[in-house]
């Protein structure tokens, strides 16, 4: 398991490793990444899996995110809708192929948990709000997505527990902290079983 702290230097340091790598990988993703130009097809793309628990008592706070979804409206994790719930958070981009594969499976998960208080959000990385919307119908992903075309959110966790590439999944319990974190492509039942951990849901 990692650590859970990462000094704010070298945090921030991993941070802009991983947008400079924006200039020198590209990701081609088929038909929806077609309507995307092709500045924002080049991505930082993680293709193994990495999970991570961190145990109550060291659990750092996550940043107060808020934006404008995909769909124009205004949203905030500290909300009524929000607060006080499990809430996964989902960094992805319509033109990454792990993000692809992860794609049905969290929609399935935020229909079947929301009766449990769990909340899914999406934060779409440097993408094309069409080519976005497109992904979402076509993998049938219900719950809203924040527009993040400059990283500005995945920036705000870079002292706490950084999304240094995508696809990148962070559970944050119900008292606003960091109980997990997922690299990589989230299968249905691996992302179940740590949710249904963090919520104190029966498996």
């Amino acid at each position: 398991m990692s650590r859970l702290r990462v000094p704010a230097r070298m945090a921030i340091g991993a941070a802009m490793t991983a947008l400079a790598s924006l200039a020198a990988a590209g990701c081609d993703s088929g038909s929806i990444a077609a309507n995307v130009p092709q500045s924002s097809g080049q991505s930082f793309v993680g293709h193994s899996y990495e999970s991570n628990y961190y145990p109550i008592g060291q659990r750092p706070t996550a940043p107060d995110v808020a934006g404008t979804t995909l769909t124009g409206q205004r949203l905030s994790l500290d909300s009524a809708s929000y607060k006080g719930k499990t809430i996964v958070l989902n960094f992805w981009g319509s033109w990454c192929d792990p993000c692809r594969l992860e794609a049905p499976a969290l929609g399935t998960l935020a229909r079947q948990l929301e009766p449990d208080n769990v909340r899914f959000v999406g934060v779409d990385i440097r993408d094309e709000p069409d080519a976005a919307l497109a992904f979402m119908q076509n993998f049938n992903v219900g719950y809203p997505s924040l527009n993040d075309p400059n990283d500005q959110i995945a920036l705000e966790f870079h002292d706490t527990v950084p999304p240094a590439a995508i696809p990148t999944t962070l559970i944050i319990d119900r008292s606003g902290r960091i109980a997990a974190r997922i690299f990589g492509a989230s299968t249905y039942s691996e992302l179940k079983l740590l949710v249904a951990k963090v919520a104190g849901l029966k498996t």
